[in-house]
């Protein structure tokens, strides 16, 4: 039995799904929160959001995820940082997982990656959770409800965390699992109810093909100058250093939150919805964050609140620190109604230093912003994977390993060579830790760095007076407005500057080591960049 909108000749039987109980097709918010509430899977909030608890899984699960190894993505996949699984493993698994499936009600949304309609790619979402319908329908971009009469999809993703893999029969390290196949176009995942695995398996897709086509896909946000596309800035980073909260600057138009490509035609968002860190959200340093958070619809995930009053508590992080709101663009009084912008003006890469070492801002030459982007250096915020339960520095490459199907080399070239065409600025931004590492110092005022932000991407921060770094040979500016000198030159916040050299020296010989494996990929003035 099936209800709702869809193409009548691309159903789940079509594809050859059958079996099932009732599938219900492209339901609208209201409808899902219906079903999620009538199959118990959460709780009406204030405001008509919806509130969800993910268990045991409070992020992602990167070490369960697999590409499957065919003949015709085999030399394409980057397999140190991608698990292989064989094709008859996979076979296998969405046997069983079909089979798990009988009898089972499920909801289907038919989506869109990409803003750029030359370059997006259908998304057909079967999920078990009604609210990971409502979650992925705010996250990828919806076709008008005519179009759905024809729609059909480029790749299927089956959500379903009630089943659990068998390593043995399936190829996997876990009863969890996250597998693409690139040949037949299907992802599944099983055993886990974390939402951000549904988006992240679409990233990784558009990661994959879009090099293809010349077209760099990033783990960035994207804003633009009010009224001017072409004053476009892009913010790479890993989850918790602050893309999402620093790409929200109301004097600046948002293009999108996490997930953008560059093409020849410029700036695209891949999604159509944002997924924000609700942990200490300021109403004051954030106030349309944190107004989502009472907004009709709104997926409140993994928060405490009171169960009488429903108040959220932003401080409570005992289900985890990953706490996060799923939210439409819309609701961001000044996202961008196209989500297209022009080719990136200002390249911001966001780290969160949990040494102290960085300044808060440094300019990088064109050789440094590579060097920077294949290091991909941050450190890994307490919740936003699991099992991890305080910040660790670490080095993801082009700030986004996990996502990343191919060699860094891919993305760190077409990055290169598309600031090379199109010219840019590149800024290294520390949101993390000052005065002391992580335990000891403090994290970065948000004002100082939006200040920073502004100056730079207004050109301002260009005609101060730079000095250069004696450990990492970038440049930083001495004095900036609205700025405390000291905090502009991270030795001084320091009480011990002797105990800030030996944390310094520490840092430099991690960032050599780390990038010790790119030295034979990478032509000499990037080698020249190195530290160390």
């Amino acid at each position: 039995m099936s209800a709702g909108r869809v193409n009548p000749n691309f159903t789940l039987e079509d594809q050859g799904i059958t079996g099932l109980g009732e599938v219900h097709y492209n339901l609208i918010e209201p409808a899902l929160i219906e079903a999620a509430l009538r199959k118990g899977e959460g709780r009406l909030g204030k405001g008509g959001t919806f509130l969800v608890s993910t268990g045991q899984f409070t992020g992602r699960s990167p070490k369960d995820k697999h590409v499957v190894k065919t003949d015709s993505v085999a030399e394409h996949i980057w397999w140190e940082n991608n698990a292989p699984m064989s094709p008859e493993a996979f076979d296998q698994l969405y046997t069983d997982m079909v089979a798990h499936m009988q009898g089972r009600d499920y909801f289907v949304q038919d989506l869109v990656g990409g803003a750029d309609p030359a370059h997006s790619i259908n998304m057909r979402m079967v999920t078990e959770l009604a609210w990971h319908g409502l979650f992925i329908r705010h996250m990828l971009r919806r076709p008008e409800r005519e179009a759905l009469d024809s729609f059909t999809a480029d790749f299927t993703v089956i959500n379903c965390p009630s089943f659990k893999a068998d390593p043995a029969k399936h190829g996997c390290v876990s009863e969890t699992v996250i597998a693409i196949n690139f040949d037949r176009k299907l992802i599944l995942i099983g055993n886990s109810e974390y939402a951000g695995e549904n988006k992240k398996s679409v990233f990784s897709v558009l990661n994959y093909l879009l090099p293809e086509k010349g077209i760099m896909p990033m783990h960035c946000s994207a804003n633009h100058a009010n009224g001017n596309p072409v004053d476009t800035a892009i913010f790479f980073g890993l989850s918790g250093t602050g893309k999402t909260t620093l790409s929200a600057d109301p004097d600046r138009t948002l293009i999108g939150d996490d997930e953008h490509g560059w093409s020849d035609r410029g700036t695209f968002n891949f999604e159509g919805g944002c997924y924000a860190k609700t942990i200490n959200l300021d109403p004051q340093a954030e106030p349309e964050i944190y107004a989502t958070t009472e907004k009709f619809g709104t997926v409140i995930e993994n928060m405490v609140y009171d169960e009488e009053t429903l108040e959220l508590d932003f401080e409570d992080d005992s289900l985890t620190a990953n706490m996060r709101c799923a939210y439409p663009m819309s609701y961001i009084s000044n996202a961008s109604e196209t989500a297209l912008g022009g080719h990136p003006k200002n390249i911001i890469m966001l780290t969160c230093d949990a040494f102290g070492v960085l300044p808060p801002i440094a300019r990088l030459t064109p050789a440094q912003a590579m060097y920077h982007f294949l290091s991909g250096f941050t450190a890994k915020v307490a919740g936003t994977e699991r099992g991890l339960t305080e910040a660790e520095p670490t080095f993801s490459t082009c700030f986004g390993a996990p996502f990343m199907p191919r060699r860094p080399e891919v993305y760190g070239n077409l990055l290169r060579e598309k600031i090379a065409k199109h010219g840019a600025t590149c800024w290294l931004v520390n949101t993390g830790w000052t005065g002391g590492a992580y335990g000891t110092g403090e994290r970065m005022p948000i004002k100082a760095t939006r200040a920073l932000l502004t100056a730079a991407l207004d050109g301002s921060l260009n005609e101060v007076e730079f000095r250069k770094d004696p450990n990492f040979g970038f440049e930083v500016p001495v004095s900036a407005p609205g700025v405390p000198e000291v905090l502009l030159d991270p030795r001084r916040t320091w009480d011990d500057g002797d105990a800030y050299d030996a944390q310094a020296e520490k840092l430099v010989k991690m960032f050599a080591d780390n990038f010790e494996q790119y030295v034979p990929y990478i032509d000499e003035d990037v080698k020249a960049a190195a530290i160390g």
